[in-house]
């Protein structure tokens, strides 16, 4: 699994995650974004394009080198500074109360221990800052659930580690996050096991 895990999926991802409905996602998730942001499973750059002007620089933690050699023209063509700052989201490189506001989009369901990388976020943000997040995870519907859970082995087995079944709402609570605003829906034309997203934020 190794080889499909380090040059397969971040390949998939990039062509999967670049949908126009998810460009609008990320859109809405990036605005408001100011100072000096803390950008936790940057992948291959998709937010880059979104960054609004108020953002100074982006420190991003991505572990896969695949991801960040295909966010190159991205890089390129970006409007502030994006330097990779690590590497791992549940160990962050950076002193407490450093970072003006932080982003996560289709992360946290890959970080091994989503609740650990949520409260080094809380630990990094300056008191008042935001992180901003778009995540899929457990649904509210009871037949929607039951899929997730017979499915979430094999995706995570599949998709370098992706579980459908994380609750993004408790675990950003569960950090010391306050959420400040959440809506939660459904993914158009996505079977809907995959396509719940929880999109907010949630203030330190």
């Amino acid at each position: 699994m190794g080889l499909w895990l380090e040059q397969v999926v971040p390949r998939v991802g990039d062509r999967a995650m670049d949908d126009p409905a998810l460009r609008v996602v990320r859109e809405r998730t990036c605005a408001g974004l100011s100072g000096e942001v803390l950008e936790i499973g940057f992948g291959s750059g998709l937010n880059v394009p979104h960054y609004p002007p108020a953002v100074r620089s982006v420190a991003a933690v991505e572990p896969s080198d695949v991801g960040w050699r295909l966010a190159g023209v991205r890089l390129a063509a970006a409007r502030v500074p994006v330097q990779r700052a690590g590497l791992d989201g549940q160990s962050l490189p950076f002193a407490d109360d450093s970072v003006d506001a932080a982003l996560s989009t289709f992360s946290l369901c890959t970080i091994p221990d989503a609740a650990a990388a949520l409260r080094e976020v809380r630990r990094v943000l300056r008191p008042g800052g935001a992180l901003h997040f778009a995540e899929h995870g457990l649904a509210p519907d009871e037949g929607v659930r039951r899929w997730q859970l017979r499915l979430d082995p094999l995706n995570s087995l599949v998709q370098g580690g992706c579980h459908i079944t994380r609750p993004i709402d408790e675990l950003v609570a569960g950090a010391g996050l306050v959420v400040e605003r959440l809506d939660r829906y459904y993914l158009p034309k996505a079977p809907r096991p995959f396509a719940h997203v929880y999109e907010g934020v949630a203030r330190a």
